[in-house]
């Protein structure tokens, strides 16, 4: 039961960690939390729905084109909600933009596709006993796609030329400024990398439980930021880390206590670490010099 719990965490830490990545990517070049990245993911998830049901397309194909809205709108919200504000010492202006958009997100597609649970049955389930474990083809799914998903942004964040870009935004956005780098481009393209990710981690959270709801990023969302905080909210690897462990935490929790408390175990393990080690797993310490 312990291997057959842990598959079952690897394979949600996995969706937790591509959605913290969102919230940590942005956090670590604008120094702000995107609320509205969640509800980004759950559009993605109704488009990918559509997709799937009313125009028959292969998964992978509705995966990508899912997952390219998702970017497109990540990218909308930035523009509209937060480079208006962003600058200067507006902390707080941006808090209530962004809690604004995520509010504006979710009533709208309320009005589109209503407030009912609709079933997403774009992949049908197989289950195989592999030494005395079950595995389904969902999770198989899920692992290999995490994986490539993980591998590519590794790729894109420490050996391109665009990655070196965003690093240097998420030192200093001035200075990357004064070395000649076009940063409302970076933080526009930080945007949509996480919507990206966010997208495909919605729709395999969609197909996984086969429901996809207006209200369905807020309790996801929660959890990915958990898992951001938990790593060290700003470190890419931090927030996959902390992504499998809120992961692995909750199903363990679940099967060995009640699953009536599941949702609970990821902000008591949370709450815990933080009490240790303020800055998170693997966040840098800041050093205040008076």
């Amino acid at each position: 039961m312990f291997f057959q719990h842990l598959i079952n965490g690897i394979i949600v830490g996995g969706i937790y960690a591509m959605v913290a990545l969102g919230y940590s990517m942005v956090y670590g070049v604008l120094q702000i939390v995107n609320w509205a990245h969640a509800d980004v993911l759950m559009f993605a998830t109704f488009i990918g729905l559509i997709l799937a049901t009313k125009l028959n397309m292969p998964v992978l194909v509705m995966i990508i084109l899912a997952a390219a809205f998702a970017a497109i709108l990540g990218m909308s919200v930035e523009r509209v909600a937060y480079r208006p504000i962003k600058s200067g010492n507006r902390k707080m202006a941006v808090l209530v933009s962004a809690l604004g958009m995520s509010t504006f997100l979710q009533n709208l597609a309320q009005l589109i596709f209503g407030s009912t649970t609709r079933q997403f049955k774009a992949i049908e389930s197989k289950t195989y006993m592999v030494g005395g474990l079950s595995i389904s083809n969902l999770q198989i799914l899920i692992l290999v796609v995490t994986a490539i998903m993980l591998l590519i942004l590794y790729i894109l964040v420490y050996k391109t030329k665009v990655g070196v870009a965003m690093r240097a935004c998420s030192v200093s956005v001035n200075n990357a400024k004064l070395m000649g780098i076009n940063t409302n481009l970076i933080i526009s393209g930080t945007f949509a990398i996480g919507a990206f990710m966010a997208g495909v981690a919605g729709i395999l959270i969609g197909v996984y439980y086969s429901a996809v709801y207006p209200t369905m990023g807020y309790l996801l969302g929660m959890k990915a930021f958990a898992a951001a905080i938990l790593g060290g909210i700003g470190s890419i690897m931090g927030s996959v880390l902390g992504g499998f462990i809120i992961g692995i935490i909750e199903c363990l929790g679940a099967g060995y206590i009640s699953p009536a408390y599941r949702d609970a175990f990821a902000f008591l393990v949370m709450i815990v670490i933080l009490v240790i080690r303020p800055s998170g797993l693997m966040g840098a310490k800041r050093i205040d010099k008076v």
